[in-house]
């Protein structure tokens, strides 16, 4: 999410808590020893570090990083126990459950900051459940995580204990961001007629299900609707199913490894650059200078496209956060920076309020701090401003982020922001 460049760091006295000892950078993948004097306990970290998608993954794992060294729980050492569900260069959802039944058989780990992919929650939620670790995603917006989609239900995803909530996110769902690319597309772009591609994974079909449906109700034609499997590095066929189509826009729902930056290249290798995309979080992972990104990949293609992110951009005091982050680890804030940072205070609330009752009992611990994010009761006054989550697991804040690739910068440039909760497609 890009707001995190003008985004905020919380001090001390908004989570009632104080800073917490220092941990390594999350980017160096060091899980860190805990100081002398307190109960040892750590946070897990599971998102993908390496590859293409290492512009997603690390950025993310700093906020977490940045959360540990800024705010401390009196009477706790807590460290990192980083992994990495990245398999040659791309997430992969069989490694994601293998690394959360790493994180569950650590005794030490009370919280887990991950996945970044729908399709590796899909696989690490079975097993968070089972182990009674609680886990927050930044950035997962797959609608059938906690909501019932199609034939999907949530609660396939908790075969051992349905009734109680292991997995929490504080992004809001693709059912929402779908609408608001079909809000950029109809209202922005005043487009009638679209070309919606998606990769076939389980994040780019529904983003791209949910904007066909919303584009639709703006008063859009869908023209065509192709899956375009994740391994494509030639999309000759489906650049000229476009000319011939001559939509007004294009929607790709899918991740930029999954080839959606070749995919806007090749278009603008045919003179196809004219045409307007739309794409959804799974493209806003950098500038034209960050290697690997969507933009950096699409060359001269960039041009006329535009992005969403699932989070607020317009979030409390918003030039602190960015220089914290930059004083850290030298570099500007990634999409997903403040979520971790926000999903990491949601952590620290949840360990101080237990801990009077838990002591130093780690499953003691552990379960107390699963069931206290699982409250709907509970708020937290965070780096995105305050939310709670519904019972389902899914976050209060229902706002939506649109960006258009800015010629100046090489960048994404925030345009507005739009709240689905407040002015809901009609």
């Amino acid at each position: 999410m890009k707001f995190v460049r003008v985004g905020a760091v919380l001090g001390a006295a908004a989570i009632i808590v104080t800073a917490c000892s220092s941990t390594p950078s999350a980017s160096s993948g060091a899980g860190g020893s805990a100081a002398a004097g307190g109960t040892a306990v750590k946070v897990g970290i599971e998102l993908p570090m390496t590859g293409g998608e290492a512009p997603n993954g690390v950025p993310t794992a700093n906020g977490v990083a940045l959360a540990l060294d800024q705010i401390k729980v009196p009477g706790f050492d807590i460290s990192i126990n980083q992994q990495d569900d990245a398999v040659n260069g791309k997430h992969n959802a069989d490694q994601g459950a293998k690394n959360m039944q790493t994180l569950a058989n650590d005794k030490q780990v009370l919280f887990v900051v991950g996945p970044y992919n729908t399709s590796v929650a899909q696989a690490e939620i079975p097993v968070s459940n089972a182990s009674g670790l609680m886990q927050c995603s930044p950035a997962n917006t797959g609608v059938q995580l906690t909501k019932p989609w199609g034939t999907a239900k949530p609660t396939d995803l908790r075969p051992t204990n349905p009734d109680k909530i292991s997995y929490v996110r504080v992004a809001t769902t693709d059912d929402i961001q779908g609408a608001g690319g079909a809000d950029i597309a109809a209202n922005t772009i005043k487009a009638k007629k679209a070309y919606v591609l998606d990769d076939t994974q389980t994040y780019g079909k529904g983003v791209a299900d949910a904007f066909t449906t919303a584009f639709e109700k703006f008063g859009g034609q869908v023209l065509k609707r192709d899956g375009v499997p994740d391994s494509t590095t030639d999309f000759t066929s489906y650049v000229t199913t476009a000319k011939g189509l001559n939509p007004d826009v294009i929607f790709y729902g899918g991740v930029t490894t999954s080839g959606l930056g070749l995919f806007r290249k090749q278009m603008a290798q045919q003179g196809l650059q004219n045409i307007p995309m739309v794409g959804a979080d799974g493209i806003n992972d950098g500038s034209a200078a960050t290697a690997s990104s969507f933009l950096n990949i699409a060359g001269d293609g960039d041009a006329n496209t535009y992005s969403t992110v699932a989070a607020v951009h317009d979030i409390p005091d918003p030039a602190k956060f960015g220089a914290d982050y930059k004083a850290k680890f030298n570099t500007e804030p990634g999409s997903y920076s403040a979520p971790g940072y926000a999903c990491t205070q949601v952590f620290l609330q949840a360990l101080k309020a237990v801990a009077p009752t838990a002591g130093g009992d780690l499953a003691k611990l552990r379960e107390g701090i699963r069931a206290y994010v699982a409250d709907p009761k509970n708020t937290y006054d965070t780096v995105l401003g305050k939310f709670s989550f519904d019972k389902d697991g899914d976050t209060s804040q229902h706002v939506i982020s649109y960006y258009q690739f800015d010629p100046t910068s090489k960048d994404w440039k925030f345009a507005k922001q739009r709240d689905f909760t407040a002015n809901p497609v009609q």
